[in-house]
C-alpha cells in the first residue's frame, strides 16, 4: 500500500542520512537526564527525603519510590532504545506532576524552587521523541524476527 503524506507535510524539509541521528540524540539526552534525576533523588535526597518533599506537595509520600523506579527504568530503556515510543510517553505523567509542583514558582527554573519552564520542555521533548521513534542504536527486541517474516511471506 503506498504511503499518501499529510497535506502538511508536503513542504517538510527532513534530512532522511540524518533524522535518526537526531531521534538519537534525544533519546539518549532524555534517558541520561531521566537516570540523573533519579540518582539524584535517591543519592542525594534519599528516598525517604524524597517521600517528604512529595508528601508535603500534596502527593502521597509512597509515590516518590514508583517515580524513582520509573524514571531509573525509563531512562535506562531510552538509552538504550528498548520500545522508545511507549517509554517516552509513559514518562510523561512524571513530568506532569513536576510541572504541578512547580507551577506556582513561575515560569524560569532558576526562580525559587524551579519554575515550570523546564518541566513543560521535558513533556515537549518526550512526545517529540514518542513521535520519532527510536532513532539509530537503539535495541529492537523482537521486531527483526517478525520483519524477516513478513517479508519471506
Amino acid at each position: 500500500m503506498p504511503r499518501v503524506a499529510a497535506p502538511w507535510m508536503e513542504d517538510a524539509v527532513i534530512d532522511a542520512r540524518t533524522a535518526p541521528l537526531a531521534a538519537t540524540l534525544l533519546r539518549v539526552s532524555l534517558g541520561v537526564m531521566f537516570v540523573a534525576h533519579a540518582l539524584l533523588k535517591l543519592l542525594v535526597f534519599t528516598l525517604p527525603g524524597t517521600a517528604q518533599f512529595f508528601a508535603s506537595v500534596g502527593f502521597p509520600g509512597w509515590t516518590a519510590y514508583v517515580v524513582f523506579a520509573v524514571e531509573l527504568a525509563g531512562g535506562v530503556l531510552l538509552v538504550l532504545g528498548v520500545q522508545t515510543r511507549a517509554v517516552a510517553l509513559a514518562l510523561v505523567p512524571v513530568l506532569v506532576g513536576a510541572l504541578y509542583v512547580h507551577a506556582g514558582n513561575g515560569w524560569l527554573f532558576t526562580a525559587k524552587n524551579g519554575g515550570w519552564e523546564y518541566p513543560l520542555f521535558l513533556i515537549a521533548a518526550s512526545l517529540v521523541q514518542a513521535l520519532l521513534g527510536d532513532g539509530a542504536y537503539a535495541l529492537r527486541f523482537g521486531r527483526t524476527a517478525a520483519r524477516r517474516a513478513m517479508h519471506a511471506a
